[in-house]
């Protein structure tokens, strides 16, 4: 699985869970525990995770519902 979006923001996270849902691209949410443990300081990011074979078109949805600013950088193999 590769990241597309990493936020502190729960709202931000929510909106992107939901345009991934909307578009049929599946996804888990990385670090969600820790980030409840540690008080809701914000310091631990929670990770959006796509597989690889959908990182293209999760990008893309992504992109087209404005949070271009939002994505990961792309990871480099």
């Amino acid at each position: 699985m590769l990241t597309v979006l990493q936020t502190n923001n729960p709202v931000l996270l929510s909106f992107a869970q939901a345009v991934l849902t909307e578009a049929g691209i599946e996804f888990v949410v990385f670090d969600n525990n820790i980030s409840l443990v540690e008080g809701s300081i914000g310091v631990f990011p929670r990770r959006l995770m796509v597989a690889e074979d959908d990182l293209a078109r999760a990008r893309m949805a992504l992109w087209e519902a404005g949070l271009a600013g939002e994505l990961a950088p792309l990871e480099r193999s």
